[in-house]
């Protein structure tokens, strides 16, 4: 079997109520980068890249794209080795491992297709055959309902099932921050798990001092509290305070999280397999995190392609620890309205009661509608 071609789709469609996070940009649109690989035995494999779709499109299609024509799928392997080494002298890091992590997606994809098995079965097998879902939202959106905007969130996410919350925080204000954590968490009781998200907005004194405020709240982890590229820094934060803190999403590759999971600069480490390198990378960082002790619990967002490969990644991780009562990584499952996470795939991922079925067909389990696909498409 060889590639024939390799083509990007832009989608993008918009927000009808728009959030942001501690970061502080206005979240108007949702857009994704889809690739599209097609080989001359007729079996087509989808990826997804993470970040602005406009520039992952443009890498894959003056740096990669002639490289992976010609290729056989199953060289998997060697092709992200020949297209890392492509960009080497100058992107170690972000959008050029972005854009090879859409490729290498697709590629697995090819490969379960052609041997009639999900993408789980290639990489180890399933570990699990459903996996929980924690509900990411409680964005910013209404600035002068801002704790009961979130107390109203969560409770909605509580009484669909899900076990598992995860919030923002980072507004400005610790005190602020700090009531709205104690209010969602009074409002959704103690059973339902509660972790925070502060995109990396504090210093490190600050998150160690909100985060010693917020342990009396039962949270599940602090994600991301300080920069990521600050990792003493997160060494200070993590044997500081008695939660688990937690981060990655902006690492790429082995080599990124190498020092990170050696140092147990964090308790959780949360590659994203549309950003950090793909399936065949992430396997490296989960592998590499297991050594150390050090659980993995992979960042979502973007469309069902996306969300389709994570689930894939996650049915075939272990459990931490794998022993009595072990605690079996779950799936970011995001909560802001997105078409093409949604509607991309005819038979889309979903969750009922906070569980996700993990497919069970070939490759990434799904399949593209093309109407979705031509509606949304932009580039």
């Amino acid at each position: 079997m060889k590639v024939t071609d390799v083509i990007t789709h832009v989608l993008q469609s918009k927000v009808e109520q728009p959030f942001t996070s501690a970061r502080g940009w206005l979240y108007t649109t949702r857009a994704s980068c889809i690739v599209e690989i097609r080989t001359d035995e007729g079996i087509t494999g989808w990826g997804e890249c993470y970040g602005p779709a406009m520039v992952n499109k443009t890498i894959i299609d003056t740096q990669y794209r002639a490289r992976v024509i010609g290729r056989d799928p199953f060289d998997v392997e060697v092709v992200w080795e020949d297209l890392y080494n492509r960009i080497k002298d100058y992107g170690l890091t972000g959008m050029t491992i972005a854009a090879l992590s859409g490729i290498d997606i697709a590629l697995w994809d090819i490969m379960g297709r052609a041997v009639g098995k999900p993408i789980h079965k290639l990489i180890g097998g399933a570990h699990r055959t459903e996996v929980q879902a924690y509900a990411t939202g409680l964005y910013f959106i209404d600035m002068d309902r801002l704790v009961e905007e979130a107390v109203e969130e969560a409770e909605d996410y509580a009484a669909q099932g899900f076990r598992a919350i995860k919030m923002k925080i980072g507004l400005g204000d610790p005190k602020l921050d700090l009531r709205r954590v104690a209010a969602v968490r009074k409002a959704i009781g103690p059973d339902v798990k509660l972790a925070v998200d502060a995109n990396h907005c504090f210093t490190v004194p600050q998150a160690i001092r909100l985060g010693r405020a917020m342990e009396e709240h039962d949270i599940l982890w602090f994600e991301e509290p300080i920069s990521p590229e600050d990792h003493d820094g997160y060494v200070e934060v993590t044997r500081a305070l008695d939660m688990a803190v937690a981060g990655g999403e902006n690492d790429f590759t082995r080599w990124g999280f190498r020092d990170v999971i050696a140092r147990k600069a964090m308790d959780i480490v949360q590659p994203d397999v549309c950003a950090a390198g793909g399936i065949s990378e992430c396997r490296k960082i989960a592998a590499m995190a297991s050594a150390h002790g050090v659980e993995c619990v992979p960042h979502a967002w973007g469309s069902a392609i996306g969300l389709a490969a994570t689930v894939q990644f996650l049915a075939a991780l272990p459990d931490t620890p794998p022993a009595f009562r072990p605690m079996p990584p779950m799936l970011e499952f995001e909560q802001t309205p997105n078409p093409l996470r949604d509607h991309l795939a005819r038979d889309p991922i979903v969750q009922r009661a906070g569980i996700v079925r993990v497919p069970d067909g070939p490759g990434l389990g799904i399949e593209v509608d093309p109407a979705i696909l031509t509606q949304y498409k932009v580039a």
